[in-house]
C-alpha cells in the first residue's frame, strides 16, 4: 500500500462515537473521549476495576503537526478498535495552533488529559501518540509526577530540533513554539530528544517508508536513550497504517498493548 493509499485508508474511516466524554477544562477542545470498558455507572471513571478488560488505560493522542485543521476524530476508529479489544480507551482533544493552543497550552493540556484520564486509578497508564502526539506523549511522560508508565509512540516527531532543520510540514515546528526572542530555548524545553522520560520504558513504532515525519527522527531518539527505548522498525510501511484497524502495522500496535495469554 502506497503512502497516500495508507492516508486515504485511514482519513476514510467513519468516526465512531465515544462511549462518554469527559472534560478537563473551559476551553471545547480540553475534552477526552472515553471508549471501552471503563469502570463505575457511566457518569465518569472511578478509580475501580474493570470488568472484563485485558490490559492497561490506554491514553491515545493524535497527531496533524500540533494544528487546529487536525482533530481527534481521525482517530475514533482506533479507539473503538482498541476498546473491541478490551482495552479502556481515552482519546484525548487539546488545544492547537490556530485554536488557542500552540506552546506552553498545549503542552499544558496534554498533561491535564492525562491526569484526568488516569483520575487516580489503580492501573497500567499506557501513553499512545501518533505523529505529532507522538512527541507530545514522550514530552509528557518526561514531567515529574506523570502516571504514565509505559510509552508507545507510532511515527512520533521525536527529535523536534531536527524536525524543525528540515522543515517539516511548512515549518510545523516553529508555529507550535511560537516566533520571537527565546525560541531556542523554548526548542530545547519541547524536545523530546533531550529529555527522556525517567524510567518509563518507551517503545517507538515507525515504518522505514514514511514519508510525512522521516525514521531517522527515531532513530535520534533511540541512539539518545538506548537504556529506555526500543525501535522497532515496520519495512514498506507509511505514516498511517499502524493507527489504521485492520493493517498489519496496527497488529503490532495492539501486540504492544495487550499482554500475553496466560498458558
Amino acid at each position: 500500500m502506497s503512502a497516500a493509499d495508507e492516508e486515504t485508508a485511514l482519513l476514510g474511516l467513519a468516526p465512531v462515537a465515544p462511549d462518554r466524554t469527559v472534560a478537563y477544562g473551559p476551553h471545547p477542545d480540553q475534552v477526552v473521549d472515553l471508549y471501552g470498558p471503563w469502570p463505575g455507572d457511566g457518569a465518569g471513571p472511578d478509580g475501580g476495576a474493570v470488568a472484563g478488560a485485558a490490559g492497561p488505560l490506554v491514553v491515545l493522542l493524535h497527531g496533524g503537526f500540533w494544528r487546529a485543521a487536525y482533530d481527534r476524530r481521525h482517530l475514533s476508529p482506533l479507539a473503538a478498535a482498541l476498546a473491541g479489544q478490551g482495552l479502556p480507551v481515552a482519546l484525548a482533544e487539546y488545544r492547537r495552533v490556530g485554536g488557542g493552543g500552540g506552546a506552553p497550552h498545549t503542552f499544558e493540556d496534554v498533561a491535564a488529559a492525562v491526569e484526568a484520564a488516569a483520575d487516580g486509578r489503580r492501573r497500567e497508564v499506557v501513553l499512545v501518540g501518533h505523529s505529532a502526539g507522538g512527541h507530545l506523549a514522550l514530552l509528557a511522560a518526561a514531567r515529574p509526577g506523570t502516571p504514565v508508565r509505559r510509552v508507545i509512540a507510532v511515527s512520533p516527531v521525536a527529535d523536534l530540533a531536527r524536525a524543525h532543520e528540515l522543515g517539516l510540514s511548512g515549518g510545523a515546528v516553529a508555529e507550535l513554539l511560537g516566533p520571537g526572542p527565546g525560541f531556542a530555548a523554548r526548542l530545547a524545553a519541547a524536545d523530546p530528544v533531550r529529555r527522556p522520560p525517567a524510567g518509563v520504558p518507551v517503545t517507538i513504532l515507525h515504518g522505514t517508508d514514511d514519508p510525512d515525519v522521516p525514521p531517522d527522527l527515531s532513530r535520534r531518539y533511540a541512539a539518545a536513550s538506548p537504556a529506555t527505548t526500543t525501535l522497532r522498525e515496520l519495512p514498506g510501511v507509511g505514516h498511517y497504517a499502524p493507527v489504521t484497524p485492520g493493517t498489519a502495522g496496527f497488529a503490532a500496535l495492539l501486540s504492544l498493548l495487550r499482554p500475553p495469554r496466560s498458558t
